[in-house]
């Protein structure tokens, strides 16, 4: 199977590997895998609390070329996204950007899931905070 030169290069030299705080109220974190084929994806974002826009996104892949191409490159377009822009990357989107062969398609598929879940992650963690803070107002002081 012949890969693109997008694939190799983010491949060789992927992008924003590592990780974020995962306690951080303002860090979303989604790990996703494909028992198909073995490829897990952990992929994190780190949004601007008073922009509301993604200040950071981090990834570790245990996986093939492709995937750690898709979640590399999904990283790359994290950056500077609302949540709401975040929310419209396709798995659609990445294939044709990295070029996939139809064998692969499933590792675009498990960056778009990734991001779902990072970001709903992140929302999730942002309603304890809201409902937590109304809770701290609502105690009586001593």
């Amino acid at each position: 199977m012949a890969y693109s030169t997008k694939v190799i290069d983010h491949y060789e030299n992927p992008r924003n590997v590592g990780s974020l705080p995962k306690n951080d109220p303002n860090v979303g974190t989604g790990l996703v895998g494909a028992p198909e084929c073995g490829d897990v994806m952990k992929l994190q974002v780190k949004v601007n609390p008073d922009t509301g826009v993604i200040d950071d996104a981090k990834f570790k892949t245990f996986g093939c070329g492709s995937a750690i191409a898709s979640s590399s490159l999904a990283t790359e377009w994290l950056k500077g996204k609302t949540v709401d822009e975040a929310l419209a990357i396709k798995n659609t989107d990445i294939v044709t950007e990295l070029s996939l062969p139809p064998v692969k398609i499933h590792c675009s598929v498990l960056a778009e899931d990734a991001i779902k879940a990072a970001i709903s992650d992140y929302k999730k963690k942002q309603q304890t905070t809201v409902t937590a803070g109304a809770e701290e107002k609502a105690r009586p002081s001593a």
